[in-house]
């Protein structure tokens, strides 16, 4: 039961909740019911039904989950090997390997132009070798998916190489004993053990990718995705209440990832 000092302590939480994050959410959404002084939800059917919109959703969608899926599938096997194999100069990998966890998504969009655009450092030692300019992508889909793993994949090594170091390799070893090869023990006794760590994983990348802002309008330049619409929309077109239905569509889009995280979770768990 809460006494009046539990409630003076936890008061401060609540200003700040409130004022901080509940405040500006409900006026986010009120914003995006209306179109002048009338209540309409036609913001959010367009987002569904006009064409720019609906490829822009689409493109975020397609992307956030290829970004996903590529950054597990590298992430899980660099952390395995990380996990199990000691060699000279392991902690100076590490620091590199976690260096762009550092960097703002702008920062990293330039990274990719010093590298892939027009006149970055590819495409030109390209020419010098061959006489044609190639690997120009920064402004494309595949400039935006390198970047975006740019950033996850650091993210997703260091949530699952803890798992997999703590990982009782008793299990593994019991697995081996009955006549398991290296791969099956792997396949059938470690992955289903730190399966919630990769889903917990694939769903912060997911979210991550969804809603990435920085990276994207340094590269988006041929690409249409929600973050930069949503921006246009309010910047260059003051259009305030259709930015913020997109953006209400993206926390949902990204609620409804974890709230099924959870779930599978759960189930898993039974």
């Amino acid at each position: 039961m809460l006494n009046k000092w539990n409630i003076l302590w936890l008061l401060p939480i609540v200003i700040v909740f409130g004022f901080f994050f509940l405040y500006p959410l409900v006026m986010l959404i009120i914003t995006s019911f209306h179109s002048g002084s009338h209540f309409t939800v036609q913001h959010y059917t367009d987002i569904v039904t006009n064409a720019y919109y609906a490829k822009a959703l689409l493109n975020s969608l397609g992307l956030a989950l290829i970004v996903t899926v590529v950054a597990l599938l590298l992430s899980g096997v660099l952390a395995f090997f990380l996990a199990r194999h000691d060699f000279p100069g392991k902690s100076i990998y590490f620091t590199l390997l976690t260096f762009p966890m550092s960097f703002p998504g702008v920062v990293v969009g330039f990274m990719i132009i010093i590298l892939f655009g027009s006149t970055g450092i590819v495409p030109m030692l390209v020419q010098m070798l061959t006489g044609a300019k190639a690997m120009v992508f920064a402004y494309t889909i595949l400039g935006i998916f390198l970047a975006y793993l740019y950033f996850e994949i650091p993210r997703i090594v260091m949530t699952l190489y803890g798992a997999i170091k703590e990982f009782d390799h008793s299990l593994e070893e019991a697995a081996r004993t009955m006549g398991a090869t290296p791969w099956q023990a792997i396949c059938y006794v470690v992955v289903p053990t730190i399966f919630p760590i990769f889903v917990s994983a694939g769903a912060l990348a997911f979210s991550t990718s969804m809603s990435a802002f920085g990276t994207a309008f340094t590269l988006a330049d041929q690409f249409e995705i929600l973050p930069i619409v949503m921006y246009n929309e309010f910047t260059l077109n003051f259009n305030i209440e259709v930015a913020s239905a997109i953006a209400i569509v993206i926390g949902c889009i990204c609620v409804l990832m974890n709230t099924a995280y959870r779930m599978m979770l759960e189930r898993g768990g039974r």
